[in-house]
């Protein structure tokens, strides 16, 4: 497997792959679709502004993409600057076989090259599957973030 940049090319692989992040119970005031959308939009617009701070990485095999990665260096509330991961997504058939493990450590490398002592990501509450691959790699949950419906 290796992990290379994505190209424009890669739009459609990026759409499937964007799908797969609603692929467990959302609250019922989230639409799979919003989610998926959005996320979509945001990796084909990193890609096509190729800005070294916001990048969108593919993991493929043997030429079949197998997963993505967007991160970017961003600023948070208490004015730390740092990575964060914006999407993290394998196909359903690379689901376990490391494609995750890789692109983490990636994002990892990506942010130590920058220079940036912490990288953030958000994830459902309950994307249990999700939570505990984070947790296994060394992630904590730092805020939690309420929600209500009007």
């Amino acid at each position: 497997m290796i992990i290379r940049a994505a190209r424009t090319t890669d739009q459609p692989a990026l759409v499937a792959l964007a799908e797969r992040l609603t692929a467990f119970d959302l609250p019922p005031w989230r639409r799979p679709e919003d989610i998926s959308t959005a996320d979509a939009r945001d990796m084909i617009a990193a890609v096509t502004a190729g800005a070294a701070d916001n990048e969108v990485w593919i993991a493929d095999r043997s030429g079949i993409v197998v997963g993505c990665l967007h991160v970017l260096a961003t600023t948070d509330f208490f004015g730390t600057r740092h990575a964060h991961i914006s999407v993290l997504a394998t196909t359903e058939a690379a689901q376990g076989s490391g494609v995750g493990r890789a692109l983490l450590g990636h994002a990892e490398a990506w942010a130590r090259e920058r220079g940036l002592r912490l990288i953030t990501l958000n994830v459902f509450a309950a994307n249990s599957r999700a939570r505990r691959f984070y947790e296994k790699g060394g992630w904590a949950p730092e805020m939690l973030k309420y929600t209500k419906p009007l």
